[in-house]
């Protein structure tokens, strides 16, 4: 059972990472990345970030780059919630193929 405090981390992790993906994609025309749910664990220690990338096609390579650059989008957020939280948790992130899968469903239906 989550508490609140760690439901309102998640919800605060969540909306900056948001927006530190939105300042770096502005660099890159075409490119749209959405953390869709971010889940902390109870000691706050490690959070795993979902995200929905557009072009899904190129969706492993831009996976890749935001794990080359971990330590730069932690240190990032540590700017952020420093103030809040001792612990910058650590972060994993991972591909929310969801959407990608519902269109697919669509698309069945369709025909």
């Amino acid at each position: 059972m989550d508490s609140k405090r760690v439901q309102r981390i998640e919800r605060q992790i969540q909306k900056d990472l948001s927006e530190i993906f939105l300042s770096q994609t502005r660099q890159m025309h075409g490119v749209m990345i959405t953390v869709t749910k971010v889940r902390i664990s109870p000691d706050l220690s490690v959070a795993k970030a979902y995200l929905s990338l557009f072009p899904s096609d190129r969706g492993a390579e831009l996976l890749e780059n935001i794990h080359r650059n971990g330590k730069a989008i932690r240190y990032e957020l540590g700017m952020r919630i420093g103030q809040q939280i001792r612990k910058i948790p650590e972060l994993t992130f991972f591909l929310d193929d969801s959407i990608d899968y519902l269109e697919n469903i669509d698309k069945l239906l369709q025909n």
